[in-house]
């Protein structure tokens, strides 16, 4: 009877024997490893350099105001971020229960973004316009006065912590350092315009309109000046509201 045996000196053995010099040597697994991950590296990035935006632009999207600049940075200061995400998946059961999907270009001038992981709460990609300002002031007070089952924590010092409108502005001068298209004339103003936002009377109006489109400017916590808590629910408000999304069509040719 004729031995059916696979030649075990043939061109697998060969092989791994040189690979076995790769696991017996760390150090040379070490430099073939990272030439891989080099390698890798520069295919996937070098393509990156000759795109002058890899964002797709979409209409409406503009930088934050000045308040709701403040407020995005008391949500992140308060860990708002730990529990909610802001990231709609293009999943069915994702857009039945939240809305559009998420676009990159909603997020171009979030620093950092908030797109999360984890969502102890619901998504807050689209929650501007969804509740009352009154709605969000009971909640963040005490939010099991409006969600029963709620673990959330009350943040009623929000309303008692006035906002420092020149600090405000400082940070959409630091902002505008690091390439959001804010102009001169919107960093000159802009403690003026954090005021102006949470006054409905203010003679800045349409001015703060012409700066920030489809800015909200009303009094967002119903008391005297701006509090923290109007600043957060400024940003809260806008989320999400950007972007028309009955005419919004993505661009095929990206």
């Amino acid at each position: 009877m004729s031995d059916t045996t696979p030649n075990s000196s043939g061109p697998a053995k060969g092989f791994l024997a040189k690979h076995s010099i790769l696991e017996r040597s760390p150090t040379l697994l070490l430099i073939s490893s990272l030439l891989v991950v080099t390698i890798g590296g520069i295919v996937e990035i070098a393509p990156l350099f000759y795109l002058e935006n890899t964002i797709e632009e979409v209409d409406g999207v503009r930088p934050y105001s000045p308040l709701e600049l403040a407020g995005r940075d008391i949500y992140v200061r308060e860990g708002c971020y730990v529990c909610h995400s802001q990231m709609i998946r293009p999943m069915r059961d994702e857009v039945e229960r939240y809305g559009h999907y998420s676009l990159a270009a909603e997020s171009m001038y979030d620093h950092p973004h908030q797109w999360g992981s984890k969502r102890t709460g619901p998504d807050l990609a689209r929650v501007g316009g969804k509740y009352s300002d009154d709605w969000h002031v009971d909640h963040l007070i005490k939010p099991q006065s409006v969600v029963p089952e709620s673990i959330m924590p009350g943040y009623a010092y929000l309303l008692d912590t006035m906002i420092d409108a020149q600090m405000a502005a400082d940070v959409v001068s630091t902002h505008a350092f690091i390439g959001v298209p804010y102009t001169e004339e919107m960093v000159e103003i802009a403690a003026a315009d954090v005021l102006a936002q949470a006054d409905p009377e203010t003679d800045l109006y349409d001015d703060l309109l012409e700066r920030y489109p489809g800015a909200q400017i009303r009094n967002f916590d119903g008391e005297p000046g701006v509090s923290e808590m109007d600043a957060l629910i400024a940003y809260m408000q806008v989320l999400g509201t950007m972007v028309d999304f009955s005419t919004f069509t993505p661009d095929a040719s990206r």
